[in-house]
């Protein structure tokens, strides 16, 4: 009889209309929300979730139709049905009765709620049973709130705390705004004994006023952290002390307690691989320290290979390393912590692209520089000519060769721009590493290229520095139509204090003089007309002075 009773009971609760509950409902509205026959049991009308929430906490979820009714209309009956019994007060004892059709949930023998087998969760494996414990607890909670909430010493208490909390939090903000003058100066002051023996060239590295602005910035940002998480707490404490909005307070809580459980389980899930990564690392370290010793003897000339020498052995063993540390990180790669996530996933990704777009120059100047590297086009301390810049290499790096003008200039040539133009070499060929001079002048047919094949060696050997072995050498390198063209060739020695420039001064100065000397200009003729005598050098003036007649030879 008492499971019949309360079969009815449910039966009539549930085909109550929506309008049953507010006056100004008419009949239509009551005919539109009359259950359907029996036979509409068996189809179902929505398969939506819908939640039961009374004072803002949930109580259960519907996820099945119960006589026709969908889950949606189901919960909100329920909750206007809770609604309806707690308004008519009571002690609010919870009570559950078992039925085949389901769980009845009464409250001071009211019914209240009913759970059907198809309400429980079937994706995550949930009982009837589970279902209807959860939902007595959320309703005794319910219960227990509406009760609290009627009790005016508990509100009074809880407006008590929340305005103890109130002056608590501003309390807490006027300290951390005063003492937030008095951290900065003293950091600063740590700051500054720390950093008063960082220098560099002479001056203090970290100027104070911008200790000052470090410091500022610093403690603003831990006091403002600080801050935002005194606000957060005494908000969802604040929302804690009433039962209404209980429910929010507690949902602020686990989402900062839920964030901190994450953070620090993710930390400490990160050990282990983070730990592998650290030893992969520590491996490849310790093999370039392992290999470094070997290329430091090549490049000191203590050991002698066939494939390395001195110059290249610092460059190999950074390509050495290089290899190596690239083929950590990869190893590395999967251990370190968020390397799976689609965020780490997407750095990656934006820098191979930007890898792949900008990094193509950067690679080939870096190869063009391993080229002439490896190739031994130049080495550092040679003097070149390099198109039309001429120079002492000072440095050959990887992206970059530099050298010196000796006229106050240092010009820096991409390495791409040096492997693809023609590079003379002046100081390969000369012997203790010196460097070879030249120089072009044009004269005239009615000059004896004896004579001024002379005269540029005399100003040779006047030049400090020009080395007699090889002896400067001249020749005639064309045959114009107006004028013959000389070169002088000669050898400036290492040693020399003065630059090639400042030698190649001193030897045109020195060709000068001897060519105003000896009474010949230097000049390249051009003619308007045939001269008057021919222009020929008779051969009694082959050997004019300074030159001299071979011994034995017709000087006349």
């Amino acid at each position: 009889m008492i499971r019949l009773c309360l079969l009815v009971l449910a039966l009539v609760a549930l085909a109550l209309p929506a309008s049953a509950e507010s006056p100004s409902a008419g009949p239509s509205a009551s005919a539109a929300m009359t259950p359907n026959p029996p036979s509409a049991l068996a189809t179902p009308v929505s398969q939506v979730e819908a939640p039961v929430i009374v004072l803002n906490r949930q109580i259960a979820t519907l996820r099945s139709p119960l006589f026709g009714i969908g889950p949606e209309e189901r919960a909100r009956r329920t909750a206007a049905r809770i609604h309806d019994v707690l308004e008519r007060g009571g002690p609010g004892h919870v009570t559950i009765r078992h039925e085949p059709q389901g769980s009845f949930m009464l409250i001071d023998g009211a019914f209240a709620l009913v759970l059907t087998p198809d309400d429980a969760d079937k994706l995550e494996g949930e009982t009837l049973e589970a279902a209807t414990d959860a939902a007595r607890r959320a309703l005794e909670r319910v219960v227990a709130e509406t009760l609290e909430s009627r009790s005016h010493a508990r509100l009074v208490k809880a407006l008590g705390r929340e305005a103890l909390a109130t002056a608590g939090l501003i309390v807490a903000f006027l300290v951390v705004f005063l003492a937030r003058r008095t951290l900065v100066r003293r950091i600063t002051r740590v700051l500054q004994e720390r950093a008063s023996g960082v220098r560099l060239g002479g001056p203090n590295l970290l100027h104070p006023a911008r200790l000052f602005g470090l410091s500022r910035w610093v403690v603003r940002a831990f006091t403002t952290l600080a801050l935002l998480v005194l606000a957060y707490r005494w908000v969802s404490f604040s929302l804690n002390q009433f039962p209404y909005t209980r429910p929010w307070g507690e949902h602020l809580d686990a989402f900062l307690i839920n964030v901190a459980l994450d953070i620090g389980g993710g930390m400490v899930r990160a050990i282990p691989d983070l730990l592998v990564a650290v030893l992969i690392l520590a491996i490849a370290r310790a093999l370039i320290r392992l290999v470094r010793p070997f290329f430091d003897s090549v490049e000191r000339g203590h050991l002698d290979l066939g494939w390395v020498d001195g110059e290249t052995a610092r460059a190999t063993r950074r390509i050495v390393g290089l290899v190596v540390w690239m083929f950590a990180i990869v190893m590395a790669y999967p251990y370190l912590p968020g390397s799976g996530s689609e965020a780490f996933k997407g750095i990656t990704v934006l820098f191979g692209l930007m890898a792949t777009l900008g990094g193509s120059s950067l690679f080939g100047q870096a190869a063009s520089g391993l080229i002439l590297l490896y190739s031994r086009t130049v080495r550092v301390g040679e003097y070149v000519r390099i198109g039309d810049q001429e120079g002492t290499v000072t440095e050959l790096g990887t992206f970059t060769t530099k050298i010196r003008t000796g006229l106050g200039e240092e010009v820096t040539l991409p390495n791409a721009v040096v492997l693809g133009t023609v590079t003379k070499n002046y100081s390969r060929p000369a012997k203790d590493k010196g460097f070879f001079l030249d120089t072009t002048v044009t004269i005239g047919y009615d000059v004896p290229w004896r004579q001024v094949q002379a005269i540029l060696i005399e100003g040779a050997v006047r030049t400090e520095g020009i080395v007699a072995t090889p002896p400067p050498r001249v020749f005639a390198t064309a045959l114009s139509d107006f004028y013959i063209e000389y070169r002088l060739v000669c050898e400036c020695h290492a040693e020399s204090a003065r630059s090639r420039a400042h030698a190649l001064h001193e030897l045109h100065v020195n060709v000068l003089d001897v060519f105003n000397e000896h009474g010949v200009q230097i000049m390249s003729p051009h003619y308007f007309s045939d001269p008057a005598a021919k222009k020929v050098v008779p051969k009694s003036t082959w050997y004019a002075p300074p030159a001299k007649a071979p011994e034995g030879g017709d000087a006349t």
